[in-house]
């Protein structure tokens, strides 16, 4: 006998976290539980304000019809890509096609102090790779401090995202402040220009290898072999469907780029999925999943090793 329980949730954020030029106090999602005798499923659905098309209130508009229709044995899925992945995952749990390992390992992500990032490396084991958020400051700052980072820590990779933030101009700046001979440790800087050519030609003038995130949910994206690329970044929450994500991965293998599955800022729950979906999918790549320190409060499921307190499912409100 199916039964479907919908929650609604909203989770405060640390000061200063910001979104393409919007301060994020709150991160507001839905949570889906399907069951089926038995079994039990979950799935995260949180449109990430300032990349998603659809607002939650669309989402819990398409996600309350898409339960009507599931209750009466129809599983089309809807075309929202926060609601297509929320309701895929947990049908994957639900019919026990969701792997149980995850990766949990992450790449720290520098939203501040690098000194900070320079420490918390110095602790780790391993492969050493962080990410640092470029194109909110100015572009010789970014490049200062990336080149500051590489040089402190000679074994580090770095993953850099600029969210298209710079002219080409701009990023010539950036470019400018990393030594030569370190620009071969950034794994990837993920989409420096606001055009996929500018980025192209900033990859072939500088030597430093970019990677797709914005251009793979835009409709004339192709997988293609180009110079320069290296690296797609699949936020899954902005992509759909697990199919779609499991496609994505395959396309990108295939032309022998990197494939790394990225956080859009989830609640503990949508990261633990996205875990073991990055364990599942891309096993030899560390996830972009450092987000959760964003956050106040973890929710129904714990992060390994997070400190932050937890909220069961009596602190959520049904929906129905």
């Amino acid at each position: 006998m199916r039964r479907a329980q919908v929650y609604r949730w909203q989770i405060p954020m640390d000061a200063g976290v910001v979104l393409r030029e919007r301060r994020l106090k709150t991160r507001d999602g839905l949570y889906l539980c399907l069951g089926d005798g038995s079994r039990e499923g979950w799935g995260e659905i949180s449109p990430l304000p300032g990349f998603s098309h659809e607002t939650r209130d669309d989402a819990e508009s398409a996600l309350l019809a898409w339960v009507d229709s599931w209750l009466e044995c129809s599983d089309a899925l809807p075309t929202m890509p926060s609601v297509a992945f929320g309701i895929s995952c947990a049908q994957a749990e639900l019919a026990g096609t969701l792997p149980e390992a995850a990766d949990y390992r992450t790449a720290p992500l520098c939203t501040g102090d690098p000194d900070e990032l320079v420490l918390q490396l110095a602790k780790m084991s391993g492969e050493k790779v962080a990410k640092v958020k470029v194109g909110l400051y100015e572009a010789v700052r970014d490049g200062m401090v990336v080149n500051l980072l590489l040089e402190a820590v000679p074994d580090l990779q770095l993953r850099l995202d600029a969210n298209r933030a710079w002219t080409p101009q701009k990023a010539q700046q950036f470019a400018k402040y990393v030594h030569p001979d370190r620009r071969g440790r950034i794994a990837f800087l993920e989409e420096p220009c606001r055009t996929r050519a500018d980025s192209l030609a900033f990859a072939r003038d500088t030597g430093i290898a970019i990677a797709w995130d914005e251009s793979l949910r835009e409709d004339d994206f192709a997988f293609v072999a180009e110079a320069g690329v290296k690296a797609v970044v699949i936020k899954p929450m902005l992509t759909g469907a697990l199919e779609k994500v499991r496609h994505q991965v395959q396309a990108a293998h295939a032309l022998g780029l990197t494939a790394a599955i990225s956080s859009s800022i989830e609640s503990s729950l949508g990261l633990t999925q996205l875990a073991r979906i990055a364990a599942w999918l891309t096993p030899q790549t560390i996830p972009g999943l450092d987000t959760l320190n964003l956050m106040q409060v973890q929710q129904v499921r714990r992060w390994p090793g997070s400190t932050l307190p937890c909220l069961d499912i009596a602190a959520l409100e049904p929906l129905r």
